[in-house]
């Protein structure tokens, strides 16, 4: 162990939000990965500030987590150290038709928030399994809605612990990519601006999503959502499947017999199985229709 590492990490957050040797399954909606050095619970932009500052000028690796929907930890483990946004980086505020989150609030928790107090606009993100965080990099979307659609202003912080208030043309918000994706910054809070509605037709709405996500998505299984972005023109799980490779199978990782735009774990599965398979899929339907499909899913991490 890093003995000079855990005792800065220890000056700057309580011990017990500190964790050696952490399992990345258990943080990663695919159930996989092996172990990080560290595991850190971040619960404010100070910590977050200080911390990168030591890491950097340590030449330390790092790596800014969410909910771990749209990753891939190598089986060999991550040499560095997570910094994770979560439930200690996850408050919601709601004033008039205004909600500001905090990058570490499940995207589900702010939709729920928004339609409690009467507000529209969140329902197509009630069943993306994101956080705040994710969904200013990701430009989350679902159901014809994405963030750009409600996002009016993003609060980030540069490696050098400046604090920058992005609205939403700065952003430079596009299909699953925004600036924060393209530039070394952290989100640190997201301020939405919906409109006033009627509860119910707001929560029968996201019932509608949920119904509509359940029947067509594979959603008993650990997977990463969607593996592929949207090709222009084309439909990644149409172009998998007329590729013959609905339920083709590398050992614990198959694409979905539901849906072939989703790689599953069906049991078992590595990281390399996974990855492995990504490749394969990429492979033959580029060999078969001359498309590359380009992952949605981020791979770090050693495999």
């Amino acid at each position: 162990m890093n003995t000079a590492l855990y005792e800065f990490l220890r000056s700057q957050v309580p011990e017990e939000c500190i964790k050696k040797d952490e399992p990345m399954g258990k943080h990663t909606t695919f159930r996989v990965g092996g172990n990080a050095d560290f595991f850190v619970e971040i619960g404010s932009s100070e910590e977050l500030v200080n911390i990168i500052k030591y890491l950097k000028e340590t030449d330390h690796s790092y790596f800014i987590l969410g909910n771990g929907s749209n990753l891939l930890v190598g089986d060999k483990g991550y040499e560095g150290v997570i910094l994770h946004l979560g439930d200690r980086f996850a408050r919601i505020r709601i004033e008039d038709d205004v909600v500001t989150a905090q990058a570490g609030a499940l995207l589900s928790t702010v939709a729920k928030a928004a339609a409690k107090n009467g507000l529209t606009g969140l329902e197509f993100a009630s069943g993306i399994p994101g956080t705040i965080g994710g969904a200013m990099v990701m430009n989350a979307g679902a159901y014809d809605g994405e963030m750009k659609q409600v996002v009016t202003q993003v609060t980030v912080m540069t490696e050098q612990g400046e604090i920058l208030e992005l609205d939403n043309e700065t952003m430079e918000f596009g299909y699953r990519t925004s600036i924060v994706k393209n530039r070394p910054l952290i989100v640190l809070w997201a301020q939405m601006t919906l409109a006033k509605g009627d509860m119910r037709e707001i929560q029968e709405k996201m019932d509608d999503f949920g119904n509509r996500r359940r029947s067509k998505q594979p959603l008993e299984y650990p997977s990463a959502g969607s593996t592929f972005k949207r090709p222009e023109g084309y439909f990644a799980g149409k172009l998998i499947m007329d590729a013959g490779l609905r339920g083709y199978r590398i050992g614990g990782a198959q694409v979905s017999e539901k849906h072939c735009g989703f790689i599953i774990n069906v049991g078992n599965a590595s990281a390399a199985d996974i990855s492995e398979l990504m490749d394969e899929v990429v492979e033959k339907v580029k060999d078969q229709f001359a498309v590359t499909l380009e992952p949605e899913v981020i791979r770090i991490g050693g495999f």
